[in-house]
């Protein structure tokens, strides 16, 4: 029998810094090579740390949205592909434990999931849509017990490794673009096809190739709410959450870096304040304010987790967008800095201060929904809604 562990600050750094330093160990390979992390990944299946946030009588160790985020950036520290596959996985988990426990096939796979440490992949995007998550092109068809689908997947983050993958369509054919919903399917229910090779500039082992996807599973893997109040209720704040937390990590690995050049200057020339310090003791204070705003957006979160009405309101929309945007751009501001402070040993490869990897795997972080799409949603919304200004919330 396959007993939860319970979930302690000791086991969990324990099992998460036995993954970091194996992820540390390849992260350069993998963002040389654009492979997989698959020694990462697999390490995560051995510390039981992809079933963390199913409830623990369907096997899981019911871990909550601000552990995960901590595990994100402790991963974020050592690898960041790795630490984005991890992100992407639970972020789909999360619209299964929130949304389906009332489901008997979902509540099923969920314990196939933390009893066999299953990979969950998510598919999206579409041909023609890009990446507007709220609006699908194709149709699932139900015929009878049987559903199936055909999409262009632009982009599925580790589809040709995962598990099982979790697809966006329109909820029939006659339906708006917007009627949509989500379906599980799992590896053997579906081929793919390799449309689009992912050759990018940083995120290079998340292996997000394009795919033309067909598939064909029974019904009952559709998820039973609306996509729509999955992605509102779930979906937007843990996407924005946890890749905010992977993107703290990146910041937080590119810190310490810049800390032991100053300090390995300031042992070269004692009494003397290495040029650097400065700099540093601003990346300190840009560090911080991701901090703060990652916790401040995770206490947000769990003070609406329980409240429908919350979790769909504007206000809950805004601010977690505002986490987001905030994240995505600071790190850049730290990664820049950083360079500065280490100079050409930070812009050199293959010195303890290269920082290049993290520069580039950073990047991504705006495009990861655009800012400009989110602002601009943003933006509509700040036309009807009263920005909230009060300091305790």
């Amino acid at each position: 029998m396959n007993i939860p562990v319970k979930i302690t600050e000791e086991n969990l750094a324990v099992r998460v810094s036995r993954v970091a330093a194996i992820a540390a160990q390849h992260a350069d390979a993998v963002d040389f090579e654009g492979r997989f992390p698959r020694e990462a990944v697999d390490a995560m299946k051995a510390e039981r740390l992809l079933g963390i946030q199913i409830p623990r009588h369907l096997g899981g160790e019911s871990a909550t949205i601000g552990e995960i985020a901590e595990l994100c950036a402790l991963l974020g520290q050592a690898c960041a592909a790795a630490a984005m596959v991890f992100a992407m996985h639970h972020i789909k988990l999360c619209s299964l434990v929130e949304h389906c426990g009332a489901s008997e096939w979902h509540s099923s796979f969920m314990r196939r999931v933390a009893a066999e440490q299953l990979l969950i992949a998510s598919a999206t995007t579409e041909g023609g849509i890009g990446g507007n998550l709220r609006n699908s092109l194709c149709a699932i068809e139900v015929d009878g017990p049987i559903c199936a689908l055909e999409k262009d997947a632009t982009v599925i983050s580790y589809g040709a490794y995962a598990d099982a993958i979790m697809i966006t369509s329109r909820a029939h054919a006659e339906a708006a673009s917007s009627d949509q919903v989500l379906t599980v399917f799992l590896s053997g229910q579906y081929t793919l096809e390799r449309t689009h090779a992912w050759n990018t500039l940083g995120m290079r082992g998340t292996c997000s190739d394009g795919f033309l996807f067909k598939g064909a599973a029974p019904a009952v893997q559709i998820l039973p709410k609306p996509f729509a109040e999955i992605a509102a209720q779930s979906m937007l704040a843990s996407s924005h959450l946890l890749w905010s937390g992977v993107w703290y990590g990146i910041a937080v690995d590119a810190f310490s870096r810049a800390q032991a050049f100053v300090r390995s200057a300031a042992r070269k020339s004692p009494g003397t304040t290495p040029p650097g310090a400065l700099r540093l003791a601003e990346v300190s204070n840009l560090l911080q304010m991701v901090r703060s705003n990652v916790v401040a957006g995770l206490k947000a979160y769990e003070h609406a987790k329980n409240d429908a009405d919350k979790l769909s309101s504007m206000g809950f929309a805004v601010a977690m967008n505002n986490v987001k945007i905030a994240s995505s751009e600071t790190i850049l501001e730290i990664i820049n800095h950083v360079m500065l402070i280490c100079g050409i040993m930070g812009y050199k490869n293959g010195t303890p201060f290269s920082v290049g990897r993290h520069l580039r795997d950073a990047h991504s972080a705006q495009l990861m929904i655009s800012n400009d799409r989110i602002l601009g949603n943003t933006s509509s919304m700040l036309l009807v809604h009263k920005q909230d200004t009060s300091l305790l919330g």
